[in-house]
């Protein structure tokens, strides 16, 4: 879905009516003054095999777009099977978390990871099942909460490429 710019009453909205800001965003997903060169937004809505969303997610993260990472994680959780979504919506509030922190937001956050990471955590236990896609979730959830610490110390923003973490092996 496309954004149609300016609606009555000055609000973006898409196709559907929804609010959708035109204006251009940074790599963290925060809005630039309309006219500026943005980063490219990821395409809303799109199907990927899980293999190809892990991949996606993970290239977002290394070059320091968690914000555009959840969003892939989000197309995930919501046209994935309904087996998966606690799995799909752990991981996209890890990459919130990511972005939070990134912006300077150090209890979103970590609020964010801490939650995401018991979300990976609690699908992984109920599933017996800790590698789905080749993404080791023990892992991806103790660097959340090492994250979380260090962001609740008061480091400050972090770096979203340089924290990024290895979804797989």
């Amino acid at each position: 879905m496309g954004s149609t710019g300016a609606a009555a009453g000055g609000r973006d909205r898409d196709m559907d009516g929804r609010a959708r800001s035109a204006r251009p965003r940074d790599g963290l997903g925060r809005p630039l003054p309309y006219g500026s060169e943005g980063v490219a937004r990821q395409p809303e809505g799109v199907v990927r095999a899980p293999r190809e969303t892990v991949a996606e997610a993970q290239a977002l993260l290394d070059s320091g777009k968690p914000f555009h990472a959840h969003e892939v994680f989000e197309d995930a959780w919501k046209s994935g099977p309904e087996s998966e979504r606690t799995l799909w919506r752990g991981l996209a509030q890890l990459a919130v978390g990511l972005t939070h922190a990134a912006r300077g937001n150090g209890t979103g956050g970590a609020r964010l990871l801490r939650r995401g990471a018991g979300a990976v955590e609690e699908w992984a236990v109920e599933r017996g099942e800790e590698r789905p896609y080749g993404m080791d979730l023990a892992g991806i959830a103790r660097w959340a909460r090492e994250l979380a610490e260090r962001v609740d110390e008061g480091s400050g923003s972090v770096d979203a490429a340089a924290e990024a973490p290895r979804l797989g092996p």
